[in-house]
């Protein structure tokens, strides 16, 4: 009775459990990046992404103004009067005058310098330095403050990435660039693929089987394996390092599975409608075209999905066919590469060109993961 059809198993809650946790796996990374790629740098470094919505604690760095333009003459003293913050401000919790202990005063303390110089801060950033006029010249003096910063968020992280660099800075470009390689790279194996498919799956001939083992068998062929003798053999016919070359990479690295996917959703098709319409005078042609093409959409859209987040996400192939010194044809993975060598530290940056890569494609998988189970299980039960 343990096994009777229709019985739901003890398991259940275990996969519910599990797929729970795994789309938290994803989609706490992605929400992150997000949001993310709109706060500022201090905000990115002081607290994570999940505290975003709330104020966060950060040290500061502030100078007092100029005092060879801005001090007043008090008796034997010079005294400099201003206000910290040229925004909005904030609620100070600790100050210093030395980095060596940022938090040495509260609100309102008077810091004792050398030579009765004194600095006194309020709560609200507005400051007097006192000193006398060798102490009051040259640079205003170095503050080091702990304030609660408001939330904030801003759009200039994508200004930045996608309208302010230029040549090997300009993601927008990048963007494009990424678009040129990946379109024709998913679009290409999809047509080859798909006559080849409806030949294996409907057509007789000599050495089906043996071509059928033959594709199955490059599935298994490494990538690394034939980078450098396909870049010998574009180099050798004239090719060279350019879209050509990494479209045709990407085309026949692909090839394999998409042949074996559609082959596999093609032979499981009824029978009877490929035998009606070549009794009513249909061609090869015209039953590929309007009966097998359509019924084997959602095999095709699968396949599209798995090629399009390959080639967008390409690195490899990129870095070997189509290498350009200029960033004329720089892809979004090799210019994300590249920002993380000359912008190493902002974050805020690297943050929203991530999230900038990743979002077309979110768009394309949402977009067709319904029919990705379907093509995926194809062929698999008869």
């Amino acid at each position: 009775m343990d096994r009777i059809a229709g019985q739901k198993s003890g398991l259940t809650w275990a996969v519910h459990i599990s797929v729970v946790a795994l789309v938290a796996l994803w989609l706490f990374p992605t929400v992150g990046l997000f949001v993310s790629s709109f706060r500022t740098a201090d905000q990115i470094s002081s607290s994570g992404w999940w505290g975003a919505l709330f104020a966060s604690e950060q040290n500061e760095v502030y100078r007092a103004l100029d005092p060879d333009d801005h001090r007043v003459a008090d008796g034997d003293m010079y005294v400099v009067k201003g206000n910290i913050f040229d925004g909005t401000p904030r609620a100070i919790r600790a100050w210093g005058v030395s980095s060596r202990d940022i938090s040495a005063f509260q609100p309102g303390d008077t810091a004792e310098m050398k030579g009765g110089e004194t600095l006194t801060l309020e709560a609200d950033g507005s400051y007097v330095w006192r000193g006398n006029d060798k102490q009051i010249s040259g640079r205003g003096q170095r503050i080091f403050v702990t304030s609660e910063v408001p939330p904030d968020f801003t759009l200039s992280n994508y200004e930045t990435i996608l309208f302010s660099g230029s040549g090997q800075d300009n993601m927008a470009r990048a963007f494009f660039n990424t678009l040129t390689v990946t379109i024709p790279a998913t679009i290409i194996p999809i047509v080859i693929a798909a006559f080849a498919a409806y030949a294996l799956a409907w057509m007789e001939f000599p050495g089906r089987a043996l071509l059928i083992a033959f594709v199955v068998a490059l599935l298994v062929v490494p990538l690394q394996l034939a980078l450098i003798p396909l870049l010998r053999l574009h180099l050798g016919i004239g090719i060279g390092k350019g879209y050509l070359g990494v479209w045709l990479a990407h085309t026949a690295f692909g090839m394999p599975l998409a042949v074996y996917l559609l082959r596999n959703y093609m032979v499981g098709l009824p029978r009877d409608i490929i035998e009606n319409a070549k009794v009513d005078g249909a061609t090869d042609f015209q039953i590929f075209t309007k009966i097998i093409l359509p019924l084997s959409f959602p095999a095709l859209a699968s396949f599209a999905i798995f090629q399009f987040l390959w080639t967008w996400n390409d690195l490899l192939v990129a870095k070997v066919f189509l290498i350009d010194a200029t960033g004329s044809t720089t892809v979004m993975t090799n210019q994300i590469v590249e920002l993380l060598g000359t912008r190493g530290g902002n974050w805020e940056i690297l943050a929203t060109a991530a999230f900038v890569s990743i979002a077309l494609p979110l768009v394309v998988f949402f977009t067709l993961q319904r029919y990705l189970v379907r093509g995926l299980l194809a062929g698999s039960v008869k």
